[in-house]
């Protein structure tokens, strides 16, 4: 589901300007989830703030940082108060948690099915995440999950956040 009025809980999928809006532009390409206008993600939190992954780690911000940018913002059907709260909840152990282009590579590798034992431990032990895995695993955390594909945990970019919610 989307909307224009952020609630806590929302996912914000908005855009990255410069060379680094375009290598994660072409990484969502060649990982199979389309070639589009979002690069990146972050969780609405509760007061006006955000949980948001970046290159420093991941921080608390406040939501007008994105004042003036085009956001989108897409939830599951149905989500409740209750479900809201616990995924506000799970998103404060997340501060902190390091950024990794390194998972675009991962998870391209594993869309093609090359031959690297470990890689799938490898992803889940590094503690390191993009903007849309961070989302992602806070919603497993509070037992919400946003794909049923069969997809490995934390084998997730923002457009396939968008193709999943936004339609």
């Amino acid at each position: 589901m989307k909307h224009t009025h952020p609630l806590p809980g929302d996912i914000g999928l908005t855009q990255i300007s410069g060379i680094t809006g375009r290598l994660i532009r072409l990484g969502q390409w060649i990982n199979g989830d389309g070639f589009a206008d979002y690069q990146h993600a972050f969780l609405v939190l509760p007061d006006d703030r955000l949980l948001e992954a970046q290159p420093g780690g991941a921080r608390i911000q406040p939501l007008s940082a994105y004042d003036g940018s085009s956001v989108l913002y897409v939830c599951p059907e149905g989500l409740t108060e209750q479900q809201r709260t616990a995924l506000c909840a799970a998103a404060t152990a997340y501060v902190g948690v390091p950024y990794s282009f390194l998972d675009y590579l991962a998870i391209a590798a594993h869309r093609f099915h090359l031959p690297l034992p470990g890689l799938r431990r490898y992803v889940a032990s590094t503690r390191h995440m993009i903007c849309s895995q961070l989302v992602d695993q806070v919603y497993q955390d509070a037992d919400i999950h946003l794909f049923a594909d069969g997809r490995w945990p934390g084998y997730v970019t923002p457009m396939a956040l968008y193709n999943q919610l936004a339609h």
